[in-house]
């Protein structure tokens, strides 16, 4: 299938691992021009020069990070048509150690960055009269679980999605979310869970991945590729599962 997407250009955040890696990577191979942003310079560096497309070093939790990751896209590549936002940042671990500056820390580094880059470039979308926004979310923002905070900073982001999406699409714009459910690659989280107690992580799979396995990065990757893409211009202001199985969520 051809996604139409050859030539249009694609900011990605959290892009020089994991999820948001494969996804850059998965836009690339379909002809878009794809610029990367991050906070280490040496890797966006690298995963820029990789792809073909621009390497940004922003902060994206402040203004002016974001700002900065619009601004050096368009001068590098040009008009934005595509905005995946990929970061996300966990803090606490449960009610025992969660307050109000844990809530904030986690919409600061989820919600409000998503927020900021969108409607940054949606004005050049509506221009252009095309434009897709993906934001990556959780599981946990489909349903209880997690981190409080960062459930929470999820569903939040699921709601942005929802009523954004719903705003701009009779501009050319779609506004879409896709919620994976446990993925493995080295060094993140369930690659480290593993590591240190291997016995406990195969009884979670076995509990609970109907699918027997963890996912990978490459199939969100997928699934948000086709969520960029000119055939998927009827799916907007939805959440996609991408968790083989493992939400109990109905909706």
């Amino acid at each position: 299938m051809d996604l139409g997407i050859k030539g249009r250009v694609a900011l990605v955040t959290g892009a020089t691992r994991g999820i948001g890696l494969a996804i850059a990577r998965a836009l690339a191979a379909e002809g878009a021009r794809v610029a990367v942003a991050a906070r280490t310079q040496a890797d966006v560096e690298k995963v820029g020069g990789e792809l073909g497309g621009a390497g940004i070093a922003a902060d994206l939790t402040t203004e002016a990070g974001c700002a900065q990751a619009v601004a050096e896209t368009r001068d590098r590549l040009g008009p934005i048509a595509i905005l995946v936002n990929n970061l996300g940042l966990r803090a606490g671990s449960s009610w025992d150690d969660t307050g109000a500056a844990e809530l904030e820390q986690a919409m600061a580094g989820n919600l409000i960055p998503a927020a900021r880059l969108s409607q940054a470039v949606l004005p050049e979308m509506e221009q252009a009269r095309w434009g897709r926004i993906v934001v990556v979310s959780s599981l946990f923002g489909r349903e209880a679980g997690g981190a409080p905070a960062y459930n929470a900073a999820k569903a939040a982001e699921n709601s942005l999605v929802t009523s954004l999406g719903r705003a701009v699409a009779a501009r050319g714009v779609t506004v879409n979310a896709v919620a994976p459910g446990s993925i493995l690659f080295e060094g993140g989280s369930w690659w480290r869970r593993r590591r240190d107690d291997p016995t406990a992580i195969e009884q979670f799979v076995n509990r609970e991945l109907p699918l027997g396995r963890f996912g990978t990065p490459e199939e969100v990757a997928a699934v948000v590729a086709f969520l960029c893409s000119a055939p998927a211009a009827l799916i907007n202001a939805a959440v996609v599962a991408v968790d083989g199985g493992q939400g109990r969520s109905i909706i």
